[in-house]
């Protein structure tokens, strides 16, 4: 068992609470002012918002991150709201604006804010890898800016979770399982399990993520009583998980070359927007998925690279719940020299982090944007295929004096293709990701280091060199898609189905 199972989980100091408070309120009225709130005139130069629900003004302090809200009373003036009196602010607003009811959504708003302490509790107590790119990985407190619960983690106790988290510098090693080899389900390479174990005669090795073991224990004996599967141990070496959580990374595992590997994992436990198993429909489109992205990063020449989705294996009684994806590690991909780092990173922030650094910002920027923004556009406009070209999808690498020299995306998951979605959709989507989710952050930070930069001419400059036919538009359309998570988690809409509305559209007045 883990080291961090046997950690004692101690109440949160008012350091920890207060900061906790801080992380956990940010993504929420993120959301609230982006999907909901009207902006409302202020003699003192304040962000204040009006409530139309409820009628209510509030006032946050703070930038790309809110800060200190507070909603205007009758008598007694401004008063301060922590998060508990958020959450219930927020609910109430939403049942008037929308005519629904949701317990659920609340619930995890406060999950998430209880995971946040625990986190940051065990942050405190743990020595941060050595690595870079892992610090990166592992540096997503907050988590999705615009996401009103991006922590929750299921409402299960934090003792469930806690040995797995990567905000936590967690590491672990994997349950290695022996399925039958008649109820052996595989597609696509996925040689490189074997290596991790040794599996009886009749059987094929089945690495295992231990939380979702536990969630999937009760389904699962049926198969250990009559012999379908067996527990074998645990991998040799430990196992680092990454942002996504459900996905580790396994270094010096790929082969003789000894670069590391990505496994991903099912998780039956809502993160964001959706219960993180490995659907069979995903598994089953992996390969033409994959195969379309790597095929178009091969044709695009310069250093951009994709991190195939090699193949899946799983049992056939547990198709899902088993599933096992395996990625390209970093070593074959990554330029000599280069240090990988997650995006969603550089905008959290963390110990290394090149926005710290003494380069110039314009020059960081440009070069930034000649690495992520080509590729991204390039294999829609060339083989019609949709990156999920968000913060968390998307790697650089810089060189020693931090400056990006190389961008990696990953996840076929997140894939789209052309015509399994209409262009406009496509393009949509690809917008979103790249622009709004993706640039738009990098673009704050980096703002809100270097107040005098103005960052969107250069993204400017950049999509203009592209020749698509939807880039002129782009850059003169007044809005663009902002997806309402809010919203979409209030109403239970799937979170597949990305609900947009119109923002403010920076390039045009860039």
């Amino acid at each position: 068992m883990d080291r961090m199972e046997h950690m004692e989980l101690t109440p949160p100091t008012d350091d920890i609470a207060e900061r906790a408070d801080a992380h956990a309120a940010a993504p929420l009225l993120n959301c609230l002012i982006r999907e909901v709130a009207q902006p409302h005139p202020d003699p003192d130069g304040r962000r204040v918002y009006r409530l139309p629900g409820s009628g209510r003004l509030l006032r946050v302090d703070g930038g790309r991150r809110p800060t200190a809200p507070e909603v205007r009373t009758a008598v007694g003036g401004w008063q301060r709201v922590g998060h508990t009196e958020l959450v219930k602010l927020v609910a109430e607003e939403l049942r008037r604006h929308t005519g629904l009811s949701n317990d659920e959504l609340p619930a995890e708003m406060i999950d998430s804010r209880v995971a946040v302490a625990a986190l940051l509790a065990a942050r405190d107590r743990a020595t941060a890898p050595g690595d870079p790119y892992l610090r990166s990985e592992q540096a997503l407190v907050t988590g999705h800016p615009y996401h009103p619960a991006p922590k929750a983690r299921g409402g299960g106790p934090v003792t469930s979770w806690l040995p797995y988290a990567p905000e936590a510098h967690a590491r672990f090693p994997l349950v290695l399982l022996g399925v039958r080899e008649d109820m052996v389900v595989e597609e696509g390479d996925t040689s490189a399990l074997d290596a991790l174990g040794q599996a009886p005669p009749g059987y094929r090795l089945l690495p295992a993520h231990p939380w979702q073991l536990d969630l999937a224990g009760r389904d699962l004996a049926d198969a250990h009583a009559d012999g379908r599967l067996l527990r074998l141990g645990r991998t040799a070496a430990e196992v680092w998980p990454t942002a996504a959580v459900r996905t580790v990374r396994i270094p010096g595992a790929d082969g003789a070359d000894g670069a590391d590997l990505f496994l991903k994992f099912s998780l039956d436990v809502r993160i964001t927007n959706d219960v993180r198993r490995l659907w069979r429909h995903d598994l089953l489109r992996l390969r033409r998925t994959d195969t379309a992205a790597a095929t178009a990063f091969a044709g695009l020449g310069g250093p951009a690279a994709w991190l195939r989705d090699r193949g899946y294996r799983t049992a056939a009684f547990a198709f899902e719940e088993l599933a096992v994806v395996v990625r390209d590690g970093l070593g074959r991909h990554v330029l000599p020299g280069a240090i990988p780092l997650l995006a969603a990173a550089l905008a959290e922030g963390f110990d290394g982090n090149p926005l710290d650094g003494p380069v110039d910002p314009a020059v960081w920027w440009e070069a930034y944007l000649r690495q992520v923004v080509p590729p991204a556009l390039g294999v829609f406009a060339r083989h019609g295929v949709v990156l999920e070209a968000h913060l968390q999808n998307s790697l650089v690498a810089v060189d020693a004096a931090g400056l990006p020299v190389q961008a990696l995306f990953r996840d076929a998951e997140g894939v789209r293709l052309l015509p399994d979605v209409s262009r406009d959709a496509g393009w949509e989507r690809l917008v979103y990701c790249l622009v709004v989710n993706h640039l738009s952050e990098i673009a704050a930070a980096l703002a809100e280091r270097h107040p005098g930069l103005n960052p969107w001419p250069a993204v400017r400059r950049e999509l203009a060199r592209h020749d698509l036919p939807e880039i002129p538009a782009l850059l003169t359309a007044p809005t663009l898609p902002g997806k309402t998570n809010l919203l979409l988690r209030w109403t239970g809409a799937d979170g597949a189905a990305a609900h947009y509305q119109p923002l403010p559209n920076p390039l045009a007045s860039a």
